[in-house]
């Protein structure tokens, strides 16, 4: 039987000629490159999508909330973990703990920063609150943060502020955004002579929206306030490094964009603030230059991190400029369809210069929390509903094993409920 491939692998240029219109050589030979690139990247794809042990009775959109892991990835943690397991208080502290280094080594070099100003967490809040609650603060101290970010981290600042008597400053945001000039001029326009800290998120969790932090940071760097970088749904997903962003404090989880084990993450803090940061767990004295002094959290596994740097093998050999280009061919793929009606209302920019995988999608007259359960009861299809003050819409997150067939499906199913209704 010849397949496709076969067929484009055995034909000369001379036969080829006429099928294609085109009595050029060059321009022939340039379509046939095209059409032996097309192939090998569907190839490509092919095999990242197998590489992960996903239920497939599900379509499963929702990569932003978690992501799950490659097979391999998920052999190595267990490996560990049936190690660990032999004489824990040898094999798991004596013997995987010390190799938690490498993995500190291998995320810093990805991030391009320094080993010794990688902490490493279990997810993105807990790095995140570390910095909330590091600082010293006094009653009447101002915190910045927008109205979309997200909710635990806005809790954080909420009881420091019924503790401590400081005050949260929350403003909206235009949705979309693009214009990053805007962005950096709001959060200015809102800082006061009290304003001690800013948080902002690289990606924001309710719309994809990519935020300018790179200027952010340098507007709190110029005014003395130090900034707080979510990095949640950036790291291994916005090709970027950490070093290129000239922040002094980034968390993110490793279990989203990465597909590492669940319950890993990392926490950035440039080597001159650690000893003034406080960790959210006591750490002796001694550590207090110790990037290590915040992962004081008592027993814990080593098998996750160790797993992660599987997760970063699996990353690397994909690439992350090419990851994201795919991650914004899938988005495109539905986003571009589902706009030909006009129902259909994106509260996401399809410019890869402000989002990538994350979409927030409404359709005018339907309620977005009946939509949502309407697509995982008769479709097994799963995303995400967000209700914001401001907006409402499903987040639709694919990640690199998501198929275009599994697109397809989902935009059968909104294209039913744009002509027939969503049914009672």
């Amino acid at each position: 039987m010849i397949d496709r491939r076969s067929f484009l692998a055995g034909l000369t240029l001379p036969a080829t000629l006429g099928s294609l219109g085109c009595l050029d050589p060059e321009r022939a030979s340039l379509c046939l490159a095209r059409a032996r690139a097309a192939e090998d990247d569907a190839d490509f794809w092919s095999e990242i999508a197998r590489a992960f042990t996903v239920d497939r009775s599900i379509v499963n959109l929702n990569n932003g909330g978690v992501s799950p892991a490659p097979a391999f990835v998920q052999e190595a943690m267990k490996r560990y973990l049936d190690f660990s397991n032999g004489a824990p208080p040898h094999t798991m502290w004596r013997v995987l703990e010390p190799e938690r280094e490498t993995v500190r080594q291998r995320l810093a070099r990805f991030a391009g920063v320094d080993a010794e100003e990688i902490a490493l967490t279990r997810n993105a809040s807990e790095g995140l609150q570390i910095c909330q609650f590091g600082f010293d603060l006094e009653p009447g101290d101002e915190v910045l943060a927008t109205n979309q970010d997200y909710p635990r981290m806005i809790n954080t600042f909420k009881q420091r502020e019924r503790r401590e008597g400081i005050r949260l400053v929350q403003f909206s945001i235009p949705t979309p955004c693009e214009d990053p000039e805007e962005i950096v001029r709001l959060y200015e326009e809102h800082i006061t002579d009290r304003t001690r800290l800013i948080l902002i998120s690289h990606v924001v969790f309710l719309t994809g929206q990519i935020l300018p932090v790179k200027e952010v940071c340098a507007l709190g760097q110029r005014r003395g306030i130090p900034v707080i970088v979510d990095g949640a749904h950036a790291f291994a997903h916005v090709d970027f490094r950490i070093g290129d962003l000239d922040c002094d404090y980034y968390a993110t989880s490793l279990h989203k964009w990465l597909a590492a084990p669940h319950g890993t993450g990392l926490l950035f803090v440039r080597r001159d603030r650690i000893p003034s940061l406080w960790p959210l767990m006591a750490a002796p004295e001694e550590r207090k230059d110790d990037i290590r002094k915040f992962e004081e959290i008592g027993t814990h596994p080593a098998a996750n991190t160790l797993g992660a740097s599987e997760a970063l093998t699996f990353h690397e050999g994909i690439g992350s400029t090419r990851k994201f280009d795919r991650l914004v061919e899938l988005r495109n793929f539905w986003a571009h369809r589902l706009l030909e009606n006009d129902r259909v209302r994106l509260h996401t920019s399809l410019d890869p210069r402000f989002s990538g995988a994350i979409a927030n999608m409404e359709i005018e007259g339907v309620d977005s929390t009946a939509l949502y359960s309407w697509l995982w009861r008769e479709h097994r299809i799963l995303v995400t509903v967000i209700r914001h003050e401001e907006f409402q819409g499903i987040r639709v997150s694919p990640s690199v094993y998501t198929t275009f067939e599994e697109l397809e499906r989902f935009c059968d199913a909104i294209e039913f409920v744009l002509r027939e209704g969503l049914p009672g």
